[in-house]
């Protein structure tokens, strides 16, 4: 029997629609799924939750996602961490600030549930193909 802990998944989204969706459908596949509801409270829960992935809103109150992201990035503890850029806006400007600032994938509201159920599951074994290789190197 593995010992291995179920992946958590943080959503940090000021939509409670959204963030039901998107909490449903992580927990029908068997991640954990934490919630935070703007900026402030997804840094507190980042450090609390341990989250493997993050999925994060733009526009948010408080501190929005740009924000959020260049904070995780600026942070060695949590640079790692996988992060999807999830967006009612996805304007030019906002995928070039998403990828300048290194989100790992930016995906555009409305989206198709198994479309982001895919991307978690490709950015998350990818996460432990970086963390093995360096264990082992």
């Amino acid at each position: 029997m593995s010992t291995e802990r179920q992946k958590r998944i943080l959503v940090i989204d000021d939509d409670p629609a959204i963030v039901r969706a998107i909490t449903i459908n992580l927990q029908s596949v068997g991640y954990e799924a934490l919630v935070a509801h703007d900026g402030a409270d997804g840094l507190r829960k980042i450090v609390t939750g341990e989250p493997d992935l993050i999925i994060l809103d733009i526009m948010m109150p408080e501190i929005d996602g740009f924000e959020v992201l260049k904070m995780l990035r600026d942070n060695p503890t949590t640079r790692h961490i996988p992060v999807i850029m999830l967006t009612a806006f996805p304007t030019d400007e906002n995928v070039a600030r998403s990828y300048g600032l290194d989100t790992d994938c930016f995906i555009p509201k409305p989206f198709e549930p198994e479309v982001l159920l895919l991307v978690i599951q490709r950015l998350l074994t990818a996460a432990e193909e970086r963390r093995l290789a360096h264990d082992a190197g």
